[in-house]
């Protein structure tokens, strides 16, 4: 199937390959869980992760597959804290919470501004603070109302051709705007790289892996997060994309890691469950396997 050429066509023709959201309840999170992570100190720590039930992304990422568990609407004033509330009540106690929310946190659309402050309180007891959002959405006047504030903005890739094609309506200028904010803010930068992005061949992934990686690193990231593109969206079905081998999510971890820039973490997420637990310990030990 061919793929549209113009922005706009291309957010047509994604929308048209989606198959019907899940229900969902603006004052339950999406889910929630405890994980273990490496700070950059090297202690390991605890993170309670909250996936946040909000209204969907205004844009229509071609790889994307969280708009499944969004809202068509803005949740209710006080539907997030709520959420927040939630998860936190049924979590163990951890030293650090991620707020990821299928989206962007400073979104006006899926975060309700008024609620930021009751969101802080919240969160007030954590070490660092956790939050995704767009680079065009990271503005200096929000993150000075944040303390132990720790932005992840999607990179997804530095490939010339393959990043405009995502329909992320980002460049990597843009990214390195958002990321000089961050830092005369003084706000920690984790950035998420795609493993095989789409229109990418397998034996090239783990090179535009680690080219990305270079990028975000130069722009003043502690971490990154390698994520492997996942099928099951509608649109890259219908494209025919094949997601990359664990071998090679494997590969781009340890090339990554040889940088020596920070921290790398490979994403875990639906793999088997012998193969996610290597990585897990892998992210722990931040040690390549050479």
């Amino acid at each position: 199937m061919s793929y549209p050429q113009s922005t706009g066509e291309r957010t047509r023709w994604i929308l048209g390959q989606r198959a019907g959201k899940a229900s969902v309840d603006p004052w339950q999170p999406a889910g929630y869980f405890a994980e273990e992570e490496r700070t950059e100190s090297g202690e390991i720590v605890s993170v309670a992760t909250i996936l946040l039930t909000n209204r969907e992304c205004p844009w229509r990422c071609l790889h994307c597959d969280l708009w499944k568990h969004t809202t068509d609407e803005t949740v209710p004033i006080g539907a997030i804290p709520s959420q927040i509330g939630h998860a936190l009540a049924r979590l163990p106690t951890c030293r650090q919470v991620k707020l990821y929310n299928a989206g962007s946190f400073f979104d006006p659309r899926a975060i309700p501004p008024g609620d930021h402050k009751a969101i802080r309180e919240r969160v007030r007891e954590f070490e660092r603070v956790i939050v995704e959002c767009h680079p065009a959405l990271v503005r200096a006047d929000k993150l000075s109302e944040w303390e132990r504030l720790e932005v992840a903005m999607g990179l997804e890739t530095v490939h010339p051709d393959i990043l405009p094609r995502l329909n992320k309506h980002m460049t990597t200028a843009d990214f390195a705007r958002a990321a000089g904010l961050l830092q005369k803010g003084g706000v920690a930068l984790r950035a998420f790289v795609l493993v095989k992005p789409p229109f990418l061949p397998e034996e090239a992934a783990v090179e535009w892996a680690v080219k990305s990686a270079e990028f975000a690193f130069e722009c003043g990231a502690t971490v990154v997060s390698l994520i492997p593109t996942r099928s099951g969206n509608g649109a890259l079905d219908n494209l025919g994309f094949v997601p990359p081998r664990t071998e090679t999510l494997e590969a781009a971890f340890d090339a990554c890691l040889a940088l020596g820039r920070g921290r790398v973490f490979a994403d875990a997420w639906d793999l088997p469950a012998e193969q996610a637990a290597r990585l897990r310990e892998k992210n722990l030990r931040q040690v390549a396997d050479v």
